[in-house]
């Protein structure tokens, strides 16, 4: 592996704190994704909740990946101005949000949209909004097992729920969603996790096309036939999933560049990657990782400062670029309006918008 592979050409820096991305590096993971299901990309659907990149999804289409999942309107509506021909909002559209949803829909009428629902009242009203507009909309019945966080239970009457939608005239059934990111553990412990629920779905919904999982099961359902994968962090990877998902040999292609602005003790300095640079909903010892060097610790962090600590014999001086790999990629890179992608020469060569950042875009 190339040593100081994130150093980048000091001709070519810009004002930190900025998230540096490393085009050789995507194309790798995503050959690398391919791979996993044995050149198949048709058994892909990849989430951008990671990227919301418009310069990614170029790349998808160039290694024929022609669906995604995501989690906003803003990145339904990036994904199809990027012309991507299946796209599925993996978020209940209720309210206001049902209505932006069908603007969506009618803008972009080529591309093929679909979304979720695990109850019969939204199913029900999508299948009313979607009489008062003439559309039929494509719909997916979400499974919770076990995750609690939305779906039908699996442990309830989720085929008679199918009935019931697939009675609806304004709905088209496309079939079964399951996100199932509570499974934990090593890869042997996942995937038999993940067949427990797998086997009961399966055993009655055999006809039902399936898009399950994230990166923590990939490998379970990248080894089923028949079941779309829909891993997101692949593309960037973060130092989370290099820790527990050591099976998976996907390259960090993402790096916080920083500066150290200050140096308060003989021991101790600051750089400004701070909480708006870095996601932080984890303690202080799972947000960042310095890749300049293990022996730097970070000890407290606020909003522009990061304090880390100097437990080696490397010197560093005020003025010093500090390259960091973040815990949680995703949030991370939703506190950024570009990315700068950087090239085998290791120089920053052109800039990527984080398109869909935003709440909303033009719906």
């Amino acid at each position: 592996m190339q040593k100081n592979w994130w150093k980048i050409n000091s001709e070519t820096l810009i004002d930190t704190p900025f998230l540096a991305v490393y085009e050789d590096r995507v194309r790798q993971n995503i050959e690398k994704l391919i791979s996993y299901v044995k050149g198949d990309t048709q058994r892909l659907r990849p989430h951008i909740k990671t990227h919301k990149n418009a310069e990614v999804l170029e790349l998808f289409k160039i290694y024929n990946i022609k669906r995604i999942k995501c989690a906003t309107i803003a990145e339904a509506e990036l994904a199809a101005n990027q012309q991507i021909e299946d796209i599925l909002l993996a978020y209940q559209p209720v309210g206001l949000k049902a209505e932006r949803w069908i603007s969506l829909i009618k803008k972009f009428p080529e591309t093929h949209f679909s979304t979720i629902a695990d109850n019969l009242k939204t199913a029900s009203d999508l299948n009313e909004i979607a009489k008062r507009n003439n559309l039929v909309l494509s719909v997916y019945l979400d499974l919770n097992t076990g995750m609690n966080r939305t779906g039908f239970s699996i442990s309830e009457n989720w085929t008679g729920l199918i009935d019931a939608i697939s009675q609806l005239k304004n709905l088209q059934f496309e079939g079964i969603h399951i996100y199932d990111g509570h499974i934990k553990g090593t890869v042997e412990e996942r995937n038999l996790e993940a067949s427990k629920s797998f086997e009961q779905i399966i055993n009655k919904a055999e006809n039902f096309k399936i898009v399950a999982g994230g990166s923590n099961t990939f490998p379970f359902y990248a080894a089923q036939e028949n079941v779309e994968c829909s891993p997101g962090t692949f593309v960037f990877w973060d130092s989370n999933y290099q820790i527990h998902l050591p099976e998976q040999d996907f390259k960090p292609a993402l790096v916080i560049v920083g500066t150290i602005i200050s140096k308060p003790t003989k021991n101790t300095f600051c750089v400004d990657i701070g909480y708006k640079a870095v996601s932080s909903e984890n303690p202080i010892d799972k947000r960042l990782s310095i890749l300049n060097d293990e022996n730097l610790i970070p000890t407290a962090h606020s909003e522009e400062h990061l304090i880390l600590e100097n437990k080696g014999q490397n010197q560093y001086e005020i003025g010093d670029i500090i390259y960091a790999e973040p815990y949680h990629v995703c949030p991370t890179v939703a506190l950024y309006d570009n990315l700068q992608a950087v090239n085998k020469k290791q120089q920053i060569y052109a800039q990527w918008p984080v398109g869909a950042r935003v709440r909303k875009n033009t719906i």
